[in-house]
């Protein structure tokens, strides 16, 4: 029984595909097209897919689509007739687009597939459509592994719902309770990034990693105008400060004059005033997350909580709530956003809808790793690099590792492409940049030279899994790269009181732990922990490095430049790495050294390209 799962036409389209209820393949569009959240049609990712599994459109039993159009439409023009008159700019800029394709997204699903298999409407499997929602609970709950578990889906909106909570057991999805539009948790932190001059929809994460740098100075005001929150987090906004519900920007005059001024200009400094923005915002949404989940176990009883939805990628939050909050364990959906909702799409069909059995053990989850995409063989490689005259030494995994051990251990900056590609945001040794940990000016090394990017961002340290409580304080896994953890005490370097009195950005250069270029300004680690069973030469290269310095780190963040969409190939790999100031290479068993390849001809406009997003 196969079964394709479908996002698309909103942002990061994705295709995904279960057979005979196993998470077969799964990839986003973006990582083929090089448009990053790409929402288009997924052509590219479900080729992929069904490559991966050596069957073609016309043996796929089943298509699902992971939301529904016609409830969403009836959303937006609900919507404007009850702010109407205003907003009706914003509704003939919308209406064009839903009256000339998305009404019939039905039609054009079916001739995308057509055109894309070669077949006729006739030929093509049933196309189903599932609430976006549920697509999200059960791309939560389904690879999970429980039995039973509360779930939590907090994005921006589906087709109403912003907010919904569910009760997952065996092979069932029960909707429980749900926040419908315009009060959502997701767009309140999106309107925040849009205000602090962050792009909308990708620029959250940026809000999260600024937010240490401040101070929580705005929380009483955000919390007396902006939201009612109840007890049990329910929440309603106050609607007189937002402009998203019908207007082309977040917020309006209003939110401006509440918090003294207009948004910042996308690239301009960035000040303490929006440090101290992203901080109060950070601790705004952690302490209705803290509420809702208590609020949730008290309702359900269940012991472990799943969660989905473009909220559940806020790492601090999700950190605090596994030490604080009410549950056991937590499992959190590695392609949270609307991604993922291709799967949550394909399994809903398999359990649901085909009414099939789950086993769970309550230790493993079924996603293996999220290394769900398309695999590069030695000989594909070979071919490529020889076809571009590419030098590079072939070596067997023996010589590979402590070679690369050494490499990294000089502070040498190394691209690292190894097994399939990892679905979801994150690169979790499938497409990586890794460096050494314990260099002190790694951090700047990578932002500036590497990554093209703002040099507040921190990145992740990527340690053997049985290592991961000697240097941080966490007793639990975090495969995914979605926990954020302090670091050990018995780590850290204790500040000098001159260092204590820096404010903001001067915190950044500060050297506060024996891993300085993963220790975020307040002592914290977006961790991921590595499995020997799900990626094994990436613990094999970290146990090389623990060997060589004492330390089961490295630094772990995602094979591109800032704008562009995590490499997926052999070429984009190369590309990356001969535009970049990268010193080494790796393409599964081979090495490429930068001093040692030929010219690299292209111009430098290409960083012009992504330098607004």
């Amino acid at each position: 029984m196969n079964i394709l799962g479908i996002s698309a036409y909103y942002h990061d389209s994705a295709a995904a595909l279960v057979q005979d209820g196993v998470i077969s393949a799964a990839a986003q569009e973006e990582r083929f097209s090089r448009k990053k959240h790409d929402a288009g049609f997924p052509e590219n990712a479900i080729r992929s897919c069904l490559e991966a599994a050596n069957i073609t459109l016309a043996e796929v039993d089943y298509v699902c689509f992971y939301d529904k159009p016609l409830v969403k439409f009836e959303r937006l023009i609900e919507t404007y007739l009850a702010y109407a008159p205003k907003g009706f700019s914003s509704f003939l800029a919308a209406m064009p687009v839903w009256l000339k394709e998305k009404l019939y997204l039905k039609s054009t699903l079916k001739k995308e597939l057509c055109r894309l298999a070669g077949l006729s409407e006739k030929q093509l499997p049933p196309l189903l459509f599932n609430d976006h929602h549920r697509s999200h609970a059960a791309s939560a709950f389904y690879p999970s592994p429980y039995e039973k578990a509360a779930v939590l889906c907090l994005d921006g909106v589906g087709e109403w719902a912003t907010s919904t909570v569910w009760l997952g057991e065996g092979n069932k999805l029960e909707p429980l309770w749900e926040i419908d539009f315009p009060h959502s948790l997701g767009l309140l932190y999106s309107a925040f990034t849009y205000y602090t001059g962050f792009k909308v929809n990708s620029g959250e994460y940026k809000l999260m990693g600024l937010a240490p740098y401040g101070e929580p100075k705005y929380v009483d005001l955000i919390m007396e105008h902006l939201i009612d929150l109840k007890e049990d987090g329910t929440f309603r906004l106050d609607m007189r400060y937002f402009n998203y519900a019908t207007g082309l920007t977040m917020t309006n005059n209003k939110f401006n004059r509440l918090f003294a001024g207009p948004p910042r200009q996308p690239e301009s400094e960035i000040t303490q005033k929006e440090m101290d923005i992203a901080r109060s915002i950070q601790e705004v949404t952690e302490h209705i997350v803290l509420k809702l989940a208590t609020a949730i176990q008290k309702e359900t009883g269940a012991d472990y909580l799943c969660l989905a939805g473009g909220v559940a990628l806020n790492c601090v939050a999700n950190g605090r709530l596994l030490r604080e909050g009410p549950f056991k364990e937590l499992w959190i959906q590695p392609a949270a956003g609307d991604a993922g909702g291709a799967l949550g799409a394909a399994l809903t069909v398999w359990y649901e809808y085909l009414e099939n059995e789950r086993n769970s053990d309550n230790q493993n989850d079924h996603m293996r790793g999220s290394y769900l995409g398309r695999y590069y063989s030695n000989e594909e490689i070979r071919e490529y690099l020889d076809s571009i005259n590419a030098n590079y030494s072939e070596l067997p995994d023996t010589q590979l590792m402590p070679e690369l051990s050494d490499i990294i251990h000089s502070d040498n900056v190394v691209g690292w492409f190894n097994g399939p590609m990892e679905f979801g945001p994150r690169a979790l040794g499938g497409r990586s940049i890794i460096g050494n940990p314990r260099s002190k000016k790694m951090q700047s090394i990578m932002n500036l030279k590497i990554k093209y990017r703002e040099s507040f961002r921190p990145f992740a340290p990527a340690v053997k899994a049985e290592k991961v409580s000697d240097w941080f304080e966490i007793e639990h896994k975090s495969p995914y790269m979605l926990l954020v953890a302090p670091i050990a005490k018995d780590k850290r370097i204790q500040m000098s009181e001159e260092q204590e009195e820096l404010f903001g950005i001067d915190k950044l250069n500060v050297v506060r732990s024996e891993i300085p270029a993963v220790t975020h300004v307040d002592y914290s680690a977006r961790i991921q922990t590595i499995h020997a069973e799900t990626n094994p030469r990436f613990h094999d290269l970290i146990e090389h490095c623990e060997q060589k310095s004492g330390c089961p780190i490295v630094i772990n963040t995602s094979f591109n430049v800032r704008g562009e969409p995590i490499v997926a190939s052999p070429e984009d790999a190369y590309r990356c790495f001969m535009r970049t100031e990268m010193d080494y290479l790796v393409l599964e068993n081979f090495l490429l050294d930068k001093k040692q390849q030929p010219v690299w001809n292209e111009t430098d406009d290409w960083k012009n390209e992504f330098a607004l997003d």
